[in-house]
């Protein structure tokens, strides 16, 4: 997602489980995200765990993104989050995260927390415009780069107010939604 374009049209995407088959397709919009892709292997190995489920999207039978994420009992983890970069800003990243947030509700878990990049400020920008905040900065969180993260939530209860002049501050909490 580059913060210079303007919006295009929304799409609509079906949701669903990732099977085995949309492997080349997830690891082309990996390859095309990151900097420091996930392997093929790292997603297996992430994806043997009991707790871990892979999902992608689908617009017109092509994948345009996918999510990797754990189930804890009063969260979920997000552990990968990318969508394909010719289907950015067309609201595919919002509908992942609704899903996502559906989960929360349906399963009495009241929170979603993942790790941002320091210098991705493109996905800092997008979780915020989904209501994530930063709450913890982990130092030297990456071993490639020994880069800090920012470790975000969401939170269904949403009680507390960024808007508050008592609520926390931290590098990235001056931007908006994008």
């Amino acid at each position: 997602m580059s913060l210079g374009h303007t919006r295009k049209q929304r799409i609509d995407v079906q949701i669903r489980w990732l099977i085995r088959r949309d492997m080349p397709d997830v690891l082309r919009i990996e390859q095309s995200s990151f900097d420091f892709p996930w392997t093929e292997e790292d997603f297996l190995c992430s994806l043997r765990q009991r707790n871990c489920i892979g999902m992608v999207a689908e617009f017109d039978h092509q994948i345009v993104g996918f999510m990797i994420y754990e189930l804890h009992k009063a969260r979920l983890n997000i552990q990968n989050f990318a969508v394909d970069p010719e289907f950015r800003r067309q609201g595919v990243g919002s509908q992942m995260i609704l899903r996502l947030i559906d989960k929360l509700s349906q399963q009495r878990r009241n929170e979603i927390l993942l790790e941002v990049r320091e210098r991705n400020l493109d996905a800092q920008v997008f979780f915020r415009s989904q209501a994530f905040r930063a709450i913890s900065v982990i130092r030297r969180h990456y071993d490639d780069t020994e880069e800090d993260a920012y470790l975000m939530r969401f939170r269904l209860d949403a009680t507390h107010d960024v808007s508050s002049p008592f609520a926390p501050r931290n590098r990235i909490s001056e931007y908006d939604a994008a």
